[in-house]
C-alpha cells in the first residue's frame, strides 16, 4: 500500500517520480504554500520575546502594557472580593432588612424619576430620561413615579407579604398596559416611523411605544369599536388581580361597595316583632314510631348553610389596618328570640305553669372573623414549604373556625398523599405551631387539611348556640348545644339519640365546662315533667351549684357508694318502664307517652293504676374513676345493664371523667356507650381509649374537641360552648323561682334501707357471701376449698376466713384441721342478711 510521504529528518523531499501521493508541488500550490510559511514565521517571531537590544522602544511598550494589565487586575480583584463580602454579608442580613432596603431603593427611584418627568429639563440627563419615560409610556408617562411609590410603600408596609406584593405588580402593569393601548386606539394609533402626522412626537403624546406595540397588531386587522373593548378587558383584568376578586363574585364586590358607599350612615331598621310560635310536644302530632327515622343521626344539621360553610373561602391576601379594624367591630346578628309555650302543663295543685329561663340569660360571644393577618401568613408558609420541597401542590382556600384554621391543599397530578402528609413536623416549624392536625382527605373533598390553632380566638358561648336556628328548629327537649366546628357551623346534638354520651378529656381542657352547658341546655330548653335528672359529683363541688332544681329527683349525689346504689335504683326504674311498654304493646317510651296524653291507654280491669307519661331520665356521672375505685363491679354492672336497654326507656347516661384508662373505661363501657366526646388527652394511649382512634392528644385544650357521634366514621373537630359561672346561677335562680323540688321518695328509700358495709368487709361482700354460703352448706371450713371453689388466691382466701371467724362463723384455726363450723344450715338467711347489713 502506498505511503504518504514526507520531509525526511535530512530535510530533503523525494526526487520527482517517487512512488507515493506526494509528489513534488505544483506550481499553483507553491505561492500558497510560501504565504503560510511566511505567516508562520511571523507567528513565531512575535512569540519570541523582545530583547531590549532588538528593540527598545517595542520592549518600553510591552512592560507598560504588563505593567497596566497588572494593576487592572489586582484592582478588579479588589472589587471583586469586595462586592462578594458585601454580598455575603446581605445575605446574613435579615429578610425584612433586605426587603426595606428594596422598597427604600425604589422610593427613591420614583423621587429622582418624578424631578426628571414632571418639570423642565434641565440638563442633559434629565432630556434624555423625559424623552424615553415619554417614548416608552407616551401620555401616562407622569404616572410611573406614582406607581413606583406605591409599590414602595407595599415593600415597605407589608413586608411579609411577598406573594401579595408580586400579584399586585402583576395586576397594575396589566391595567397600565391595557390604558396605554386605549389610549393609543384614541389617537389614531400613529406608528414610530413615517413622515407627515406620524413620528415618535405623535407616539410620545399618545400611548408610547407599550402603547403601540399592545394596540397596533389588534388594529391593523380590527376595528377600533372592537379593538377598545379588547384592551379594556385586559384592564379589567388587571384590576380584578389587584383587588383579588374572581369573576364569579364580582356582584358580591359591587354589593359591597353599594353598601359602603350608601348605606353606612343609614340608621338600622327597627325590628318587626316576632310571634312566638307555639312549642310543641316531641310526639305531638306523630303517629306511632315516627321517632324512628332511617339513616338518624344525634347531630342536628343545619337547614341552611351559613355562607362559606359549603365552599372554602377565597384566599384575599393581606387585610388592611382598616378592614381587619372593622372585622373586630363587627357585631353578631340580633337572635331570633327563642320559642316559648303557649299551653303550660301544671305538674302540681301547689305549683302553678312553670316558664322557660329568657334567652338573654346567657350572654352573647364575640363576633366571628372570617380572615386576619395570621391567616395569611400561614397561607404564605405553607405554599413557601411545598416550594422548599418541589412537591407539585397549592393552597386554594381555608376555613377559619374559632380556634382552629383548616387550610385546604390541592395536589397536583401523579403527586402522593403521603408526600403531605410526611411533612407534618415541616409544616409545624415554618407556622410556628406544635398543634398541627393533618387530614387526608378532608372528608367530602378532594384536599388535604392542615388545623393550624388560631393565634386569635373567638368565645363561642352557649347563649349563640342555644338562639341559633338550627337549634330552635327543633324542638326537642333532650337537645343540647355543644359549639361549632371548624367551618364555624353550629353543632347541636340530641342526647335521646346518642343515646349514651362519654366525656373524656386531661384536667383543664374544658370537660367540667361542657358538663354544665349540657345541664343548662336542659335547663334552658325543657320542664321537669319533660326531663328528669340525676347527677353523681363525687368531687362535691363541680355540680353543687344545682342543687335544689325542680328537674332533680334525688339530691346530688357525693358518695361514690350511695352513687352505685342510685345506679342500681335506675335499673329498676328501667325495668318498671319496660314491664308499661310490654303490657301496653308498645316499643318507644315516645309511644307510650303520646297514648297516655291522648287517653288511648286504659288500664287493666280491677287496676286501680293512673298512667302518667313518663319524662325523660338523664344521669350525669360527672367523674366516673372515684366510682370505679370504690364499687367497680357493681358501678359497671349499672352501667352497662343502662346502656344496653335503656334507650327505649328513655333513660340517657351522660359520663364524664379525666382517667381514661382502661381500668375505669372498661370494654364493656365502651362498648355500649356509641357516641364519645373527646378533649385534649396527655397521650396517645388516652386518646385511643376514648376513640379507638388518635387525634386527641394534638388538641389544644380550653374547648377544643373531637366529637363522634354514634355511626360517624370520623371525629368531627368543635369547640365546646362556654358558660360561665354568673350566667349558671341566673339560670339555676330562674328554675328554683318557678317551682320546689320534689325528690322521688323510692330513691330515698332505696339509699337509706341499707345500712353501710362493715369497713373491714369493703369490696369483699360477695366473696364473703359466697364463702359464707359454701361453708355452712357443706359444713367443711376449709381455707384450701375456698381456694379451689372461688378461684381466689390463699390470701385473699385467708383473709375470708378470718373475716368469718371475727363473726362466728368458724371456729379458730387448728393447724393444718379444717375449721369448725359454728352457724348451721338453717341460720343461713339470718346470716347472709347480717352480712348485707339488712
Amino acid at each position: 500500500m502506498a505511503t504518504r510521504t514526507s520531509k525526511g529528518a535530512s530535510g530533503k523531499t523525494p526526487a520527482k517520480g517517487s512512488s507515493g501521493r506526494s509528489g513534488s508541488p505544483s506550481p499553483r500550490r507553491a505561492p500558497a504554500r510560501r504565504a503560510a510559511n511566511a505567516r508562520a514565521k511571523t507567528t513565531a517571531q512575535a512569540r519570541r520575546p523582545v530583547t531590549p537590544n532588538q528593540d527598545p522602544i517595542g520592549w518600553v511598550f510591552t512592560m507598560i502594557g504588563k505593567l497596566f494589565m497588572g494593576i487592572w487586575m489586582l484592582l478588579a480583584g479588589g472589587i471583586g472580593s469586595a462586592a462578594r463580602a458585601l454580598g455575603q454579608n446581605a445575605r446574613e442580613l435579615d429578610p425584612v432588612h433586605r426587603r426595606d432596603g428594596l422598597g427604600l431603593a425604589v422610593f427613591s427611584g420614583a423621587i429622582v424619576l418624578a424631578a426628571m418627568t414632571w418639570r423642565e429639563s434641565t440638563g442633559t440627563v434629565s432630556a434624555v430620561v423625559n424623552a424615553v419615560m415619554h417614548g416608552v409610556f407616551g401620555s401616562l408617562a407622569w404616572l410611573i413615579p406614582i406607581l413606583l411609590a406605591l409599590l414602595a410603600w407595599r415593600l415597605l408596609r407589608h413586608p411579609d407579604q411577598n406573594a401579595d406584593t408580586g400579584r399586585m405588580s402583576i395586576g397594575w402593569s396589566a391595567l397600565t398596559v391595557g390604558v396605554l393601548g386605549v389610549v393609543h386606539v384614541v389617537h389614531d394609533t400613529p406608528y414610530p416611523s413615517g413622515g407627515g402626522s406620524d413620528g415618535m412626537d405623535k407616539v410620545s403624546a399618545a400611548g408610547g411605544m407599550i402603547g403601540f406595540v399592545v394596540s397596533a397588531p389588534p388594529a391593523s386587522i380590527l376595528p377600533a369599536f372592537v379593538t377598545i373593548p379588547l384592551l379594556l378587558i385586559l384592564s379589567g383584568f388587571g384590576i380584578l388581580v389587584i383587588t383579588a376578586t374572581p369573576v364569579h363574585r364580582i356582584p358580591e364586590r359591587l354589593a359591597e361597595i353599594k353598601h359602603m358607599l350608601f348605606n353606612r350612615d343609614l340608621p338600622a331598621k327597627p325590628r318587626e316583632p316576632r310571634k312566638r310560635p307555639s312549642r310543641k310536644k316531641p310526639d305531638e302530632g306523630a303517629e306511632v314510631g315516627d321517632h324512628i327515622k332511617p339513616y338518624d343521626t344525634p347531630v342536628v344539621s343545619e337547614s341552611q348553610n351559613k355562607q362559606g360553610a359549603e365552599h372554602s373561602p377565597e384566599i384575599v391576601p393581606g387585610l388592611a389596618d382598616e378592614e381587619e379594624a372593622a372585622v373586630h367591630r363587627a357585631e353578631p346578628p340580633e337572635p331570633t328570640p327563642a320559642p316559648r309555650k303557649v299551653e303550660q302543663l301544671v305538674l302540681s295543685p301547689q305549683a302553678g305553669p312553670y316558664t322557660l329561663p329568657e334567652s338573654q340569660l346567657l350572654r352573647p360571644g364575640s363576633a366571628p372573623k372570617p380572615q386576619t393577618k395570621a391567616n395569611t401568613v400561614v397561607v404564605n408558609a405553607l405554599t413557601s414549604v411545598m416550594e422548599q420541597f418541589a412537591i407539585d401542590a397549592q393552597v386554594i382556600g381555608f376555613t377559619r373556625g374559632p380556634t382552629v384554621t383548616r387550610y385546604e391543599i390541592e395536589l397536583g397530578p401523579a403527586v402522593k398523599v403521603e408526600k403531605v402528609t410526611a411533612l407534618t413536623k415541616n409544616i409545624a416549624y415554618a407556622v410556628k405551631s406544635a398543634d398541627v392536625r393533618i387530614l387526608s382527605p378532608i372528608p367530602g373533598k378532594s384536599a388535604i387539611g392542615v388545623e393550624i390553632p388560631n393565634t386569635d380566638k373567638d368565645l363561642v358561648s352557649l347563649g349563640d348556640i342555644l338562639r341559633s336556628q338550627v337549634a330552635q328548629a327543633d324542638q326537642h327537649p333532650m337537645i343540647v348545644g355543644l359549639g361549632k366546628d371548624v367551618e364555624g357551623r353550629t353543632i347541636v346534638a340530641n342526647l335521646a339519640k346518642m343515646p349514651h354520651l362519654l366525656i373524656a378529656g386531661a384536667t383543664g381542657a374544658g370537660k367540667s365546662v361542657c358538663v354544665n352547658g349540657l345541664i343548662s341546655s336542659i335547663l334552658m330548653r325543657a320542664t321537669p315533667d319533660e326531663v328528669r335528672m340525676v347527677l353523681v359529683d363525687p368531687k362535691r363541688v363541680e355540680l353543687s351549684v344545682y342543687e335544689g332544681i325542680p328537674h332533680l329527683i334525688t339530691p346530688i349525689i357525693t358518695n361514690p357508694k350511695k352513687a352505685a346504689e342510685a345506679l342500681e335504683w335506675v335499673v329498676g326504674e328501667m325495668d318498671r318502664r319496660y314491664d308499661d311498654l310490654a303490657a301496653s304493646g308498645f316499643r318507644h317510651v315516645d309511644d307510650f307517652n303520646k297514648a297516655v296524653r291522648a287517653g288511648k291507654l286504659v288500664p287493666p280491669p280491677g287496676s286501680e293504676r293512673v298512667y302518667q307519661p313518663y319524662p325523660y331520665l338523664l344521669v350525669i356521672v360527672d367523674e366516673l374513676a372515684d366510682l370505679m375505685m370504690v364499687a367497680p363491679r357493681d358501678v359497671e354492672d349499672s352501667i352497662v345493664r343502662i346502656t344496653q336497654l335503656a334507650r327505649a326507656a328513655g333513660i340517657h347516661l351522660v359520663i364524664a371523667t379525666q382517667r381514661p384508662s382502661v381500668d375505669v373505661v372498661t370494654g364493656l363501657i365502651k362498648a355500649n356507650v356509641p357516641s364519645r366526646l373527646a378533649f385534649a388527652t396527655s397521650s396517645l394511649a388516652d386518646s385511643r381509649v376514648i376513640l379507638d382512634q388518635p387525634g386527641a392528644e394534638k388538641l389544644v385544650g380550653q374547648g377544643d374537641a373531637l366529637f363522634l357521634p354514634m355511626g360517624a366514621s370520623k371525629p368531627m373537630r368543635l369547640q365546646n360552648a362556654f358558660v360561665s359561672e354568673k350566667e349558671i346561677n341566673e339560670v339555676v335562680a330562674h328554675c328554683k323561682a318557678q317551682m320546689q323540688v320534689e325528690y322521688r321518695d323510692d330513691v330515698a328509700a332505696a339509699a337509706t334501707a341499707k345500712k353501710e358495709i362493715d369497713e373491714d368487709i369493703g369490696d369483699d361482700l360477695d366473696l364473703l357471701i359466697q364463702a359464707a354460703e359454701l361453708i355452712v352448706t357443706t359444713q367443711f371450713g376449709s381455707t384450701s376449698m375456698l381456694q379451689r371453689k372461688l378461684r381466689v388466691g390463699f390470701a385473699k382466701a385467708g383473709r375470708l376466713m378470718d373475716l368469718l371467724e371475727s363473726r362466728n362463723v368458724v371456729g379458730p384455726s387448728e393447724g393444718s384441721k379444717a375449721r369448725e363450723v359454728i352457724v348451721k344450715p338453717d341460720e343461713l338467711a339470718g346470716l347472709l342478711a347480717d352480712l348485707r347489713g339488712e
